[in-house]
């Protein structure tokens, strides 16, 4: 007998309400009553609906029926203070990040902050937010792009190389990525990560597993890219002596699976956690409610789906200009921790921040053309472990596509001797902070152990939607 699968519309057409008892129904009837025929399981749900307060203390319709019975969640009041948290780089992070800042440290859930240099107006938690909360996940405090990676592999091919054969790695590059909103890699590739059990237990994933398979391996669009570079190595690292390395980057995250676990479950927690309209964006879902934990599992398996799709493309492109690995750093942002600050366990989320605990390694980009940075962590307490995620916009898409031209773009990628494939004025590199600025005003944060500098990039074509 087939297993039983569920819609949304198929609840909706026995009267069930908009909410979260959808979700929550379709994931108790297709775990615990996966062998009930369509037709079965829909009149159970229909007794359920019928006289919710008789199936109260069942062990899996009872999660449903509360469902049915909770009353109308009353608004939930800010505290009237946000508590105090630390800014990096304040002289250069605009009002409306630190204004959302603010009204996310008054959160009642909320422990503690801290804003990174790069910070700057986002939905919700600041672009470069971070935020310890009482065990709470914000899934908008994550973002819609779960689990976005940069991952940099220094390879065995002596860098003099890329200059010499910069033909082949470009030709190669276009041949070894797939970008932009929807894109698929075909045949396919094969990974244990969509094997994940999650894919058959939550009714979500059920619907997105096919999405994930078609898509992994590739890109997406808006700042996300793949470059070929040269590395110097300013200390030993992994093995590797100090100096010049060829090496790839790239960064781009979960793609369609991790935007519609974000839309979801945004959607079902601001129906659970009802906050003042400046606040929406950040409700939050408890970690010892069922929709919780379903996040947090979901969560966790867009960021381990985002590091596989790094993994194939740096496999796949490496193998195709015939060198080996010699060592990699890679570090999320976009995503929650459960981490001990001041002795006590908080989920720590970093939207657009990236962890940086003592001896964490990590990358933080700076534009097409200007470096990126391998750091160390230096565990900084204030930031809670935290730093960038690079270099942070200065100027919205709209502004930057108006304030450049191609030729000034073509200019300065020839200045710093820089092969663009794809990307558009929207990512022109005046349209970020400095770096090095950046840097500056995180030296308390990290300490510098490499420098990368972009020789081919590869991004989106201009115009795509931006899934950045």
């Amino acid at each position: 007998m087939a297993k039983l699968k569920l819609r949304g519309k198929d609840l909706r057409n026995i009267g069930y309400p908009e909410g979260p008892v959808i979700s929550v129904a379709i994931t108790v009837m297709e775990q615990h009553y996966k062998h009930h025929r369509q037709e079965d399981a829909l009149g159970l749900l229909q007794q359920v609906l019928q006289n919710p307060e008789s199936f109260r203390n069942e062990d899996h319709l009872g999660r449903i029926a509360e469902k049915l019975i909770v009353e109308e969640p009353t608004e939930i009041p800010l505290n009237e203070t946000p508590l105090p948290y630390e800014v990096y780089g304040r002289e250069f992070i605009d009002e409306g990040a630190i204004r959302q800042m603010d009204y996310a440290m008054r959160l009642p859930v909320t422990a503690a902050g801290a804003l990174m240099p790069d910070a700057h107006q986002g939905y919700g938690l600041p672009i470069g937010g971070v935020l310890a909360a009482k065990n709470a996940v914000i899934p908008y405090g994550v973002g819609v792009d779960i689990g976005c990676r940069m991952c940099l592999s220094i390879i065995d091919i002596p860098a003099d190389e890329l200059e010499k054969k910069a033909s082949v790695f470009k030709r190669e590059l276009i041949a070894g990525t797939v970008f932009g909103a929807g894109a698929s890699w075909k045949p396919g590739v094969e990974d244990a990560v969509l094997e994940n059990p999650l894919f058959s237990e939550i009714g979500l994933l059920k619907h997105l597993q096919a999405k994930a398979a078609a898509q992994l391996s590739t890109s997406g669009s808006g700042n996300h890219f793949v470059e070929w570079g040269l590395v110097d190595m300013l200390e030993p690292w992994e093995g590797l002596a100090p100096g010049r390395y060829l090496a790839l980057l790239s960064h781009s995250g979960s793609r369609g699976l991790g935007a519609q676990i974000a839309g979801h479950y945004t959607k079902l927690a601001r129906e659970i956690c009802q906050l003042p309209r400046e606040v929406q964006h950040l409700a939050w879902l408890d970690l010892d409610t069922a929709e919780g934990q379903e996040y947090w599992q979901a969560m966790n398996l867009a960021g381990n789906y985002a590091s596989a799709c790094h993994h194939h493309i740096h496999r796949r492109l490496i193998k195709a200009v015939g060198g080996a690995l010699l060592a990699r750093v890679e570090n999320h942002h976009n995503f929650a921790w459960k981490e001990k600050h001041n002795g006590e366990e908080l989920v720590v989320h970093r939207k657009g921040a990236t962890p940086a605990g003592k001896g964490v390694m990590g990358v933080i980009p700076g534009s097409m053309t200007a470096p990126g940075f391998i750091v160390r962590g230096r565990g900084e307490a204030a930031s809670l472990h935290s730093a960038s995620h690079g270099a942070g916009r200065q100027m919205s898409r709209s502004k930057a596509t108006q304030s450049f031209t191609g030729h000034e773009l073509a200019k300065i990628l020839a200045e710093h001797k820089v092969k663009l494939i794809g990307g558009g004025l929207d990512e022109a590199p005046g349209a970020y902070k400095n770096i090095e600025t950046v840097m500056a005003a995180q030296t308390s944060l990290v300490d510098v152990v490499g420098k990368f500098y972009p020789k081919i990039v590869r991004m989106a074509e201009s115009g795509e939607p931006r899934e950045d």
